[in-house]
């Protein structure tokens, strides 16, 4: 197991707990969410931890660390979503739920395992501050992609963007535990 990989299934782990406890203690309530309202959602949090980087402080004492495990996780909802029938019910037992949260984060890792070997961990080097505006740019892809139906003449599915974010945020984390 490489070093990626290994801090990857930490991050992943941490997202997951959190994850799993709140199921327990709301529900599955987010699948009322159409996919374009998970997005704005994966906005807002993207779109604050931009804004707490470019004015250099906070005044609400939640840690940006809690707005990235929140993009993974809404990410991983997102995919669940579109991935549910319709004829599916509201209500998902958790013991249900968390197989499907495995079976995302399993095929991100290994996406992310394909892309690392590619771009040779090029993230490694990168500032957050520049992950958080990929993010921010795949989630205004995702959004035009929503507005256009699903349809794309080129462009990658909205599942790819979504699990695009769900890297991006894990490589934040990564990261940011590196510094503290």
């Amino acid at each position: 197991m490489t070093q990626t990989e290994s801090e990857y299934k930490q991050v992943i782990a941490l997202c997951k707990d959190v994850f799993e406890k709140k199921t327990k203690d709301y529900g599955t309530a987010w699948r009322i969410l159409r996919l374009p309202s998970i997005t704005d959602q994966l906005f807002i949090k993207a779109q604050r931890i931009r804004s707490i980087q470019e004015k250099g402080m906070q005044k609400v004492d939640e840690d940006i660390k809690n707005e990235f495990i929140g993009i993974i996780n809404y990410s991983i909802i997102a995919i669940i979503q579109e991935s549910l029938g319709e004829n599916t019910s509201l209500e998902i037992p958790v013991e249900e739920l968390m197989p499907k949260f495995e079976k995302v984060a399993n095929e991100t890792l290994q996406l992310l395992l394909d892309k690392n070997h590619d771009y040779g961990e090029a993230w490694r080097d990168m500032r957050v501050s520049s992950i958080t505006d990929i993010i921010l740019m795949k989630l205004y892809r995702v959004k035009q992609i929503e507005d256009n139906q699903g349809k794309t003449l080129i462009s990658e599915p909205v599942k790819a963007n979504y699990q695009d974010m769900i890297n991006y945020a894990v490589f934040c984390l990564i990261k940011l535990n590196e510094v503290n």
